[in-house]
């Protein structure tokens, strides 16, 4: 039984939406951030990136740094770029890209859910980036960015939501600087929001597409509180955190490729002959790179080449959900043995380029001093669902979702 609640939201004012919302924080580095919110005072990076509001040496983790998102977002609503909500409230939030639409639910999730593993996730987190958002929402008061959740279609509730987009005004409604279509709802109306709680309760999980980290911290903040506030009931709001729900087949999944900054001592020739005892690879004639089309197909951009290589039968157990992911071949049959890359969260000499940056990325990459790049097939949300139901988890950067949900639409604060 999976727990939604409505609740009274920090949005900014239509007028200036626009200007406020912005990328994930995890998304882009400081210089992007920078480069994005110089002209923009209004730019929520100006709360999820704090940093580029301080000297350029700064140590992303300082205090000085939370203390400035704080400062910015009180800012931000004492300048009434911000209103709040005057009832709890659903909101739904549609998205546009290439013509592609995906739409979701605006809510609070239960962080009883994540504990007891309604809510699932397929990724570890690092310590490091959970106590750097358990900061953020600490110092903010406040879960400034979304979790990214889907759960399995559920046609009773795309027909609601369905509904009240047709019959209502939309209080939001633009197109971001990548061309994404932003578009948004308020559902206000108390019958239609306790059938979606009753909806939403009859559905067994959660899974956790994209926010590991923000998940976990806002769990770990609601149970600091719950101990500074003994007899809690349950309601309060720390008791949540935000979230937005997509039905699983309206998500598009695209590759995480992976650069690597040298052979770990192979020659050219040594390397392909390793490479070609687990796969069958031969060099890509076409002048474009190479997009893999198919699971199991890999590409190479190497020496100012690219390869494709197919993985061998036998090699890998096809049976064994996790490594049978292509992720997974990879790393178990080239970058470790071969290349040496034994921790994909740790290793230095590793790189990962989400799918919508481009195959001219890796590219540009090993041009500019990397030695290997390997585009992938993506993993599907079928494979990410069973993974999860499965209690398994899936290697690092195995999945990235586009589009990507802005930051600064909608704010849930911790307390009233």
């Amino acid at each position: 039984m999976a727990i939604i609640k409505p609740f009274r939201a920090l949005r900014p004012i239509p007028e200036l939406v626009s200007q406020v919302a912005s990328p994930p924080y995890d998304v882009i580095n400081r210089e992007e951030a920078y480069q994005m919110a110089k002209n923009n005072p209004y730019s929520f990076l100006h709360v999820s990136k704090a940093e580029i509001d301080l000297d350029s040496t700064i140590n992303y983790y300082e205090e000085k740094v939370y203390e400035k998102a704080r400062d910015n977002l009180i800012k931000l609503i004492e300048e009434k770029v911000y209103l709040k909500e005057e009832k709890e409230t659903f909101y739904i939030y549609r998205q546009i890209m290439e013509g592609r639409i995906q739409t979701g639910l605006v809510v609070c999730a239960s962080i009883d859910d994540y504990l007891n593993g309604i809510i699932k996730k397929h990724e570890n987190t690092r310590a490091d980036k959970e106590k750097d958002r358990i900061k953020h929402i600490e110092y903010t008061d406040a879960n400034t960015g979304l979790v990214f959740l889907t759960y399995k279609v559920k046609e009773e509730i795309n027909q609601i939501i369905s509904k009240w987009i047709e019959a209502k005004s939309p209080v939001y409604d633009f197109t971001s600087e990548d061309r994404i279509t932003h578009t948004c709802w308020i559902i206000d109306d108390k019958s239609i929001i306790q059938q979606l709680v009753n909806l939403f309760a009859k559905i067994d999980y959660f899974y956790i597409a994209d926010g590991h980290h923000r998940a976990a911290a806002g769990t770990k903040v609601g149970l600091k509180k719950r101990e500074q506030f003994k007899n809690y009931i349950g309601k309060e709001e720390f008791n949540y955190f935000l979230s937005v729900l997509f039905p699983h087949n309206e998500l598009y999944i695209m590759e995480y490729n992976r650069v690597v900054a040298d052979l770990y001592g192979n020659s050219l020739e040594e390397f392909i002959r390793k490479i070609s005892e687990k796969f069958t690879i031969e060099k890509y004639s076409d002048k474009s790179p190479y997009q893999p089309e198919a699971k199991h197909v890999f590409g190479m951009y190497l020496g100012n080449c690219w390869y494709k290589f197919t993985v061998k039968p036998g090699t890998f157990d096809e049976d064994d959900v996790v490594n049978s992911l292509d992720v997974s071949i990879l790393q178990n049959n080239l970058l470790a043995p071969i290349l040496g890359v034994q921790d994909l969260r740790t290793d230095e000499r590793i790189e990962f380029v989400g799918g919508i940056r481009g195959l001219e990325e890796l590219e540009r990459r090993v041009d500019r001093g990397m030695k290997v790049a390997f585009s992938l097939y993506p993993s599907s949300i079928e494979e990410l669902m069973e993974i999860a139901d499965a209690g398994k988890l899936m290697p690092p950067k195995s999945t990235w979702f586009e589009p990507k949900l802005r930051s600064g639409i909608f704010i849930h604060k911790l307390s009233e």
